[in-house]
């Protein structure tokens, strides 16, 4: 698991108190898939009638329950729904030993449950590459079925965490007809953090009554903008999944409310902003806004570049205003940039203008700004009206000692 000695620096002060969502329960179990003495499975039941959306990595060597769960998703909504997850082992690279895993345990869940094994949605997490002992978790599926718990989607935050030094929650509710919508999700994910079309394993939970397509279309779009605008490491997991389930129970109809989708939307953004916060070996936050490029691809390509760039993390890490590193990853982006129109702030302090060294430049205001725990990095690309704005953390050797020893 790594050697994880303490809580991030940037990790919030507790839990969120997160409301209960009527009409799914939570259980968790022990049942040493690769760690012990700590709860490594977590199992929740959704009542008949829930709808299921998700996005997933489309990592080419993706593991066996991302593909089982994709050719699920959009099915029948009809009868009792589950999702199970196990941390630990990642069910990756197992060949067909893999594909064999998840159908011994979507049926177990299956027959435990009394519902259809269509409805039963499965992910793993943890290392690559080792054979996933799912005997482990077929044992303890009757502890688990009978230990449902309204209330325990704090445990179940804990259970699916691997390198993870915090669980991750957060909440929202929508007032739609005089009525309350629920909203709760938690996150998994720490490092191998690059998403594309998910992120690490992210499950979202309300009461509203919603169509699935409408709620794959809300998944689907506010991904893009919020998930896979974080990146840690730039390394893109075979297991990113992000899967949401409406349980109908409050009666409320929120399919087309735009005040939904937002409040869904808010809540993913604060979730992928934990899961940065929680980056491997992690001290600052960095935001990298980009303005001004040829278009919000370009944007995106450019403050990717930056992001990911390791010489621009470790000179965060260092807390040096090394703006020359941003110039740099402007280059090299492939993105259309001109030398000579870019200007770069560091917080409020504008280094460069005009493809040069600002004539306000202030070492001292900027250096200041990077000894902060939020930085804010600013590229104006001076070409158009693209933009976009990402998030990532810094680059120290807290990353490199909990890599190095990851499977021990």
């Amino acid at each position: 698991m790594g050697k994880i000695t303490k809580v991030s620096p940037l990790a919030p002060a507790q839990f969120p108190e997160l409301p209960v969502i009527e009409g799914v329960t939570f259980a968790t179990a022990s049942a040493g898939v690769k760690y012990q003495g700590r709860t490594d499975v977590m199992l929740a039941r959704l009542v008949p009638g829930s709808v299921i959306a998700g996005v997933f990595t489309r990592s080419t060597t993706r593991a066996a329950p991302v593909l089982d769960c994709q050719a699920k998703i959009g099915g029948a909504s009809d009868g009792g729904a589950a999702i199970l997850v196990n941390s630990g082992n990642a069910n990756a690279f197992t060949g067909k030993g893999g594909v064999a895993s998840v159908e011994a345990i979507t049926a177990a869940v299956a027959q435990t449950c009394g519902i259809q094994q269509t409805r039963v949605f499965t992910s793993s997490t943890g290392v690559i590459g080792e054979p996933l002992p799912h005997d482990r978790i077929t044992d303890v599926l009757s502890t688990l079925a009978n230990a449902g718990d309204a209330g325990g989607i704090a445990a179940a935050a804990k259970a699916i965490m691997t390198t993870d030094t915090f669980p991750k929650g957060a909440s929202a509710s929508v007032n739609i007809g005089g009525k309350t919508v629920q909203i709760a999700g938690i996150a998994k994910g720490s490092g191998m953090i690059a998403p594309d079309m998910a992120t690490m394993l992210v499950y979202i939970f309300t009461d509203a009554v919603i169509a699935q397509d409408a709620l794959q279309g809300i998944v689907s779009k506010h991904a893009d903008s919020t998930f896979n605008c974080i990146t840690v490491d730039s390394d893109t997991s075979t297991s990113d999944s992000l899967i949401m389930a409406a349980t109908g129970a409050s009666g409320v109809d929120a399919t087309g409310n735009d005040a939904f989708a937002d409040a869904v939307h808010g809540l993913m953004l604060n979730l992928a902003h934990q899961v940065v916060r929680d980056g491997e070996g992690a001290t600052k936050f960095v935001e990298i806004a980009i303005t001004g490029a040829a278009s919000d691809a370009d944007a995106k390509v450019h403050a990717m570049a930056i992001a990911n760039s390791p010489l621009i993390k470790t000179a965060v890490a260092g807390e040096d205003p090394n703006w020359g590193r941003v110039v740099m990853a402007i280059g090299k982006s492939g993105a259309a940039a001109d030398r000579d129109l870019l200007s770069i702030r560091f917080g409020d302090v504008e280094v460069a203008k005009d493809g040069w060294r600002s004539p306000s430049y202030s070492e001292e205001a900027a250096a200041a700004h990077m000894k902060g725990e939020n930085i804010a990095i600013g590229v104006d690309l001076g070409l158009g009206n693209g933009a976009a704005t990402v998030w990532t953390c810094d680059l120290t050797h807290g990353y490199i000692e909990i890599n190095a020893d990851y499977r021990s």
